[in-house]
């Protein structure tokens, strides 16, 4: 570890890796719920379920960025973080929310907790991913800004690189976007319009940026290759990032009471959208073939190589799927779309987090090179337990999702099946879903265990 503040990222880390397993496991009792319906009911309702399964990733993803950036930016910066004490009181004020928040979406009444949180003052509530109180989006503010300022502040203080100017972009668009969840329009058609400035243009643009300025980071450490190589890269993957992610906002205003260009303009731009993630696939690949180096931490590069294939599959593959309008107007809200959101926000942000975890964390221990190759071994079999268990969920929710377009869809109005009937006809594929779920369970479970993993003394 070259810089001493960079230890700061460790308890971001660590956070990160406890709310995944809570994210998990309320998905978990939401795939049971699908199956037994009265299982947790009434003391969790699945309503509270997927508001916390949710907001627990939106949160942990956070938590893994803040947690990379405070490793990443020393090193890039070559200086120290600006101010450790400002990340530390940061992560705390962050976490000690973060956990209120969910306590009281299982605890307190919705109603009860907007009252107690005086979101009549400034009415923010109510609304799908930002379900937070008014008082807790002051609070993502106040922490968002704090890590914008201290990485800010150490960037412009050391040295400047793509890689680092790419990430500040990022998490200035990630605090810019993230102010229009408390606008809130009386019209519907307003609200929803404006809702997905945060919701889309969070995940498929500004979130992006950090994704590649992440994966550029963790090539160049285990690979060796030139800084300025992976600048051209970098450069290029951006620019198809902001070209289709800014533009194919269009296609959530399909079907929303918008005007009909938003059918032409939401088609197109995203039908450019995988052209980024498909170009990570190359530059990941392209990267590892070049390589000038053999870095003992040989798990940082598969979860790296793994980041970009898998994200293309789910954001690429799985999101071109049901993006043009003719086919939106039958998939949209089906299980197709849980199928593309689930792989999308696996392969390329809890994947890109592992990556980080996996490169910083055995240095963060004080294993200079890595874990050990028997650490390794465990870590790889966590790493196909989650991916394969990942994309056979997704496989379950692609053929729910075709199923329900089939019967619920396609029909006439006097021949289509309700929704309840469609859902008991695809109960069978929600169990296999369930089972793949618990793969990916058991694979954290296992990439856990890694961490304690001890290896044999080789005999002088």
């Amino acid at each position: 570890m070259r810089y001493q503040s960079q230890m700061v990222a460790k308890p971001y880390f660590i956070f990160a890796l406890i709310l995944l397993v809570g994210e998990i496991l309320f998905g978990i009792a939401m795939g049971i719920q699908y199956l037994y319906g009265d299982f947790l009911f009434p003391a969790i309702p699945f309503n509270v379920l997927r508001m916390v399964h949710i907001n627990l990733l939106i949160v942990l993803l956070l938590f893994g960025f803040m947690g990379a950036t405070y490793y990443l930016i020393p090193e890039e910066s070559e200086r120290e973080l600006w101010s450790p004490l400002l990340a530390k009181i940061t992560f705390w004020v962050f976490a000690a929310a973060g956990v209120a928040t969910i306590l009281g979406y299982l605890f307190v009444p919705y109603s009860t907790l907007a009252e107690i949180t005086f979101n009549e003052l400034w009415p923010t509530m109510g609304r799908e991913f930002l379900e937070q109180p008014t008082i807790t989006k002051i609070g993502i503010v106040l922490v968002v800004l704090s890590y914008i300022l201290n990485t800010t502040m150490t960037v412009l203080k050391g040295r400047k690189t793509v890689i680092s100017t790419i990430l500040l972009t990022g998490l200035f668009g990630l605090a810019f976007f993230f102010l229009f969840a408390f606008y809130v329009p009386d019209n519907l058609v307003m609200d929803k319009f404006f809702w997905w400035f945060v919701v889309h243009l969070w995940v498929e643009a500004t979130w992006e940026l950090i994704l590649g300025a992440l994966l550029a980071f963790v090539l160049i450490k285990t690979t060796g290759v030139d800084r300025e190589h992976i600048d051209k890269w970098l450069y290029l993957i951006i620019a198809m990032t902001l070209i289709s992610g800014l533009a194919g906002t269009g296609h959530h205003f399909f079907f929303i009471g918008t005007p009909g260009y938003w059918l032409w303009i939401g088609s197109i731009a995203s039908a450019a959208e995988p052209i980024p993630f498909f170009l990570m696939i190359l530059f990941a690949y392209n990267m590892a073939k070049n390589r000038r180096i053999q870095h003992d931490n040989k798990m940082a590069l598969t979860w790296a190589k793994g980041t970009a294939v898998v994200g293309f599959l789910g954001a690429g593959v799985w999101g071109f799927m049901h993006t043009l309008a003719p086919v939106n107007f039958y998939t949209h809200g089906t299980q197709l779309t849980a199928a593309h959101g689930h792989l999308s926000f696996f392969g390329a942000y809890v994947m890109i987090c592992f990556t980080l975890i996996s490169y910083a964390m055995p240095i963060l221990r004080g294993r200079l090179h890595g874990n050990g190759p028997k650490a390794q071994k465990v870590e790889r079999i966590s790493f196909w337990l989650m991916v394969i268990g990942m994309i056979g969920l997704t496989l379950a929710l692609t053929v729910a999702g075709v199923i329900q377009i089939v019967l619920q869809r396609l029909p006439s109005s006097s021949e289509a099946l309700s929704f309840m009937e469609t859902q008991a006809e695809i109960s069978m594929v929600y169990g296999i879903r369930l089972a793949f779920g618990l793969m990916v369970f058991a694979g954290l479970l296992t990439y856990f265990y890694s961490f304690f993993v001890k290896e044999e003394k080789v005999a002088a």
